[in-house]
């Protein structure tokens, strides 16, 4: 999980720079530590490791004495203990000092330290908790001589999807995954408890390769002895503060601070025991964190005080009144909505999901219950509404599309009822047939409804299954106040390439649409598929933040899909996987949008698709499995992901495979996703059968922006690299600027393979001169399926230097030693079967520009 922590400790420590490793407790600290012991172990570096133990830090010298050293007979003060390490760390070859948990170190241990930072110029790893005051003589013991910062942060969903799978030897479903992330706001350490003990207490099972929850809770009574550790540092104070808080549950600060000192919250704030976020409904809102911390005062039986602390907040417990806020303000400038969503990584997904689980739950309770006091059609509604976005009670939305009553409905009432009671059949398995079933059924009783039902029918129709024919009109009523015909003729021009028409069907603001969000998806995702990505960027970023101040999930889980899409075409891979990560921290969504969820899903497994990670590891493998290859949308459809995840090693197998799958893709109506699919295929391993179906494809929908790549892609495709010099010449940047690095690189690897050695060294020129004209700052994907094993980060960045530097140029251009990259292109070679420096260059493409 910390290969990357551990490889830049190493790294500063070759350089003779000390590092301090700070964290949460829990999150990785020691484990680090030790990973990086064991490293240098194995080439000769002697360790000296100190531990602080909470046990032991009153007792004279404890921590300095578990070094063994060899004293001698009444001479046991600080500098006579000194004096002997000093020796030791003088002695020949390379040292390192370590002190694990530095905070809880005796201070005759840390004057010993002290003295002998001075003496010495050996590097210190030193790990405490990221909030620590630390005392003088820690800051005396800490601030002698060079020291890099490191902070482990929580980890994200597909981190802790891959933890789990380490922990358990299966990965986890993805509602397990949110829930383990929720409970544990990403701590490493209650990731692993929390896994471990579910699955002792058979809360998670293994059923077909995936751990899968029970029931709906992973509390058990072999979590208490964490908890009772981690709260172990607390004052009485600030227990019962966590324990009101927890009676309290999520709450507005005005209201906490009546019952909880200023002073006190700011404690546990500041030692991350609580965290506080805005609302746009109600202010800033405070809630415990991690959140299993209120489970753990929730599963109490027998507490004395309970009683007592009901009693003195009785008069607090009351409901937040509601604020009407103002949407955010229009930006064209995606430079500020990245930077934006880069700060946002740093807030608590955990945190933010569970705001989202209780705002859900207690919504789809009180109006549950409204509707159970009067079964109308208005009040079913306004529940089934919630289950579009957020998670379906399957027995209630049921129970309310049997008994609601209808006699006296609105139109738009009784329409979004009707395909609400549809949607769910397929969700719940019985198929698209038995959702038009209940469609006509409708139709066959009320007239009136005819001309919603046929255009509902073909929105059904076109989404599970095959699109209807161009020429094929749909039915339209004057009288119909839903606005079904403008956003089915949106998505099926979406469906079919046609971007502009998808964006004229569904001009206006659609105040009257039955169904509000379907509108500005379509608009947004028609500007992705008609190449203006970065107006598709700011349109749906800004949507996402608007929807999350609201707390939509709905809106959230759209507007991300859309943002995905075009941050990943951008090459902004970190941004999206943060992005999708913090939709799949929410856990699976309602069944309308629960097939975008499926999609982002494949998506954030595509990288790891392209470097031969095990599909059965990938977070992709928790998509639903019973989806058909082909869909209406990109990600949808499981074929182009399968394709990448299962390719063959051949090239020419590719194209064979690739050029099957697009032309399924065509034959069902779905151009868009056939376009996607020959634009990323063309791009990852570019050949002549792929790039002639997408440049039809292009031709046939009229869009000409992508016209560059195509002219790129015919040259190299075709061997002709003089006219690929001239193109690449004269090139502007365009919104296809990093797939054009991407197809440059995708063929040089192409040519390494085939062993086609000419055009392998004329595409590495061509890509080296590309990156120089138009460097990225964003990760390259790279199809690496020609491999058998991925390469390391530190060992990527080592191989595409290496085809222009030395080993010591290399070095100081990465901050490490010679030796060390030597080490690196050595392990390069051999998990890539190179056979020399050049050779391992042009497989591993040119991602870094020489300079």
């Amino acid at each position: 999980m910390f290969d990357s922590e551990v490889q830049r400790i190493l790294d500063f420590v070759a350089r003779g720079i000390g590092v301090r490793v700070v964290g949460a407790p829990g999150s990785g600290k020691t484990a680090v530590v030790n990973n990086v012991i064991a490293n240098l172990e194995k080439t000769g570096v002697a360790v000296h490791f100190i531990s602080g133990m909470r046990t032991h830090r009153g007792i004279p010298f404890s921590a300095i004495k578990g070094l063994g050293l060899d004293m001698r007979p009444g001479r046991s003060g600080v500098f006579d203990i000194a004096d002997v390490f000093a020796a030791q760390l003088a002695k020949p070859g390379k040292h390192l000092m370590v002190a694990d948990d530095i905070h809880l170190v005796d201070n005759e241990s840390l004057a010993v330290l002290e003295a002998v930072r001075r003496r010495s110029d050996c590097p210190m790893v030193a790990t405490a908790p990221d909030t620590w005051a630390f005392s003088k003589g820690q800051l005396a013991v800490l601030n002698q001589g060079r020291e890099a910062h490191l902070q482990l942060d929580p980890l994200h969903y597909e981190q802790v999807h891959m933890l789990i799978a380490q922990v358990l030897g299966a990965p986890a479903d993805a509602e397990a995954t949110a829930s383990i992330l929720t409970k544990s706001a990403g701590n490493p350490r209650l990731i692993v408890r929390i896994a471990e003990t579910a699955s002792l207490s058979d809360l998670l099972v293994l059923k077909d390769k995936q751990w899968r929850m029970t029931s709906g809770s992973l509390w058990n009574e072999h979590l208490r002895g964490t908890l009772e550790a981690l709260l172990s540092e607390l004052t009485a104070e600030e227990f019962t503060a966590l324990h009101i808080m927890a009676i309290l549950g999520t709450a507005r600060i005005d209201i906490l601070q009546k019952v909880v000192s200023l002073e006190i919250l700011e404690n546990l704030e500041r030692r991350g025991f609580l965290s506080v976020m805005n609302d746009h409904h109600s202010g800033a809102i405070a809630a415990i964190s991690p959140p299993v911390i209120a489970d753990y005062f929730r599963g109490q039986k027998m507490l004395r005080d309970r009683h007592l602390l009901r009693s003195k907040i009785a008069g607090i417990l009351e409901t937040a009144p509601q604020t009407t806020g103002e949407n955010s303000s229009t930006s064209d400038c995606l430079t500020q909505l990245l930077a934006g969503l880069r700060l946002e990584k740093g807030d608590d997904d955990a945190v933010t999901a569970r705001h989202f689980h209780d705002h859900n739950a207690a919504r789809e309770r009180t109006r549950f219950e409204r509707w159970e006091g009067n079964k109308t059609a208005a009040n079913a509604v306004a529940l089934l509404r919630t289950y579009w976005g957020a998670p379906v009670n399957i027995q209630r939305a049921t129970r309310v599309c049997a008994e609601t009553l209808t006699a006296d409905a609105e139109a738009t009432d009784m329409l979004f009822l009707t395909i609400t009671e549809a949607m769910l059949a397929i969700h719940t398995g019985r198929g698209p047939g038995a959702a038009v079933e209940i469609l006509q059924a409708l139709a066959a009783t009320n007239p009136e409804y005819e001309s919603d039902v046929t255009n509902a029918i073909a929105f059904l129709t076109a989404s599970h299954g095959r699109i209807q024919r161009s020429g094929e009109q749909l039915t339209e009523d004057p009288d119909s106040q839903s606005g079904m015909r403008n956003l089915v003729c949106g998505l099926l021009e979406l469906y079919r390439l046609r971007p502009d028409a998808a964006i004229r069907a569904v001009e206006g603001e659609g105040d009257e649409d039955a169904f509000p969000h379907l509108r500005p998806f379509i608009r947004g995702f028609a500007m992705f598929a008609a190449g203006r990505v970065d107006e598709s960027l700011v349109f749906a970023l800004e949507w996402r933040a608007e929807a999350r101040r609201n707390l939509d999930q709905f809106g959230v889980v759209t507007s991300s899909y859309i943002a995905a899409h075009g941050l990943l075409y951008r090459g902004n891979f970190e941004e999206a996987e943060y992005l999708m990560s913090s939709v799949f921290a929410m856990g699976r969504p309602g069944f309308v949008v629960d097939s975008l969820y499926d999609a982002m899903l494949r998506l954030a497994g595509l990288r790891h698709a392209t470097n031969v990670v095990s599909p059965a590891f990938s977070i992709a493998a928790q998509a639903r499995e019973d989806m058909h290859d082909i869909g209406p949308l990109p990600g949808i459809g499981k074929g182009a992901y399968e394709l990448i995840a299962h390719s063959s090693a051949q090239p020419a197998t590719f194209d064979r495979k690739a050029t099957k799958l697009i032309k399924r893709q065509l034959k069902s109506g779905y151009v868009l996703e056939a376009m996607m699919t020959a634009l990323l295929c063309t791009c990852l391993c570019p050949g002549r059968p792929v790039l002639d179906l997408l440049q039809k494809i292009l031709r046939e929908s009229g869009i000409t922006i992508h016209d560059n790549l195509l002219a790129i892609a015919a040259a190299v495709v075709e061997g002709d690299h003089q006219l690929l010099g001239l193109l690449l010449k004269h090139y502007e940047p365009d919104p296809d600027t990093y797939q054009i690095g991407m197809l440059l690189r995708g063929a040089l690897k192409r040519h390494v393979v085939e062993g086609d050695s000419v055009a392998a060294d004329a595409l590495a020129q061509a890509s080296s001169m590309f990156a120089v004209r138009f460097p990225s700052a964003n990760e390259q994907l790279s199809f690496n399926t020609f491999r058998t094993t991925p390469l390391t980060e530190r060992e990527i960045e080592v191989a595409v230097l290496a085809g222009h530097r030395s080993n010591v140029e290399i070095g100081e251009h990465l901050g490490i030693s010679a030796r060390t990259v030597e080490n690196h292109i050595s392990n390069a070679l051999r998990k890539t079967g190179a056979t020399s420096r050049n050779s391992l260059f042009m497989l591993v493409g040119n991602s870094l520009p020489p300079r």
